[in-house]
């Protein structure tokens, strides 16, 4: 099984935010924690709930593999997956629960290929 690196998770979650122009701040808003956790998650000296986890994903529209393992380009069966929710969704943003559904199906993936 794959050990999650925090720091390096925490690195490709600055990462992406900085490309977006956005602050600690901003992104701390966005997934309704504190500037100071997620000061500490980018630096990976804290670990974060899947709940958290999956927030900041849906807020930097990041995949999980991303941020998880540096792993820019999605599978296949997780583009199909981001279709499929899109198109029953029928809307630009997806609720939660489709969100969880993702995350977890991405880690799974994941952790199968090992």
């Amino acid at each position: 099984m794959k050990e999650i690196n925090y720091g390096k998770m925490g690195m490709r979650i600055r990462q992406v935010r900085k490309a977006k122009g956005w602050s600690q701040d901003e992104l701390a808003k966005k997934c309704g924690i504190s500037m100071s956790f997620l000061g500490h998650i980018e630096r990976g000296t804290r670990i974060m709930s899947l709940e958290t986890f999956a927030s900041i994903c849906e807020a930097l529209e990041a995949g999980a593999d991303e941020l998880l393992w540096g792993v820019a380009n999605p599978s296949e069966s997780m583009l199909e997956l981001w279709d499929s929710a899109d198109k029953k969704a029928g809307q630009k943003e997806k609720d939660s629960y489709a969100m969880y559904v993702r995350i977890m199906k991405s880690v799974a993936e994941i952790m199968n290929e090992a």
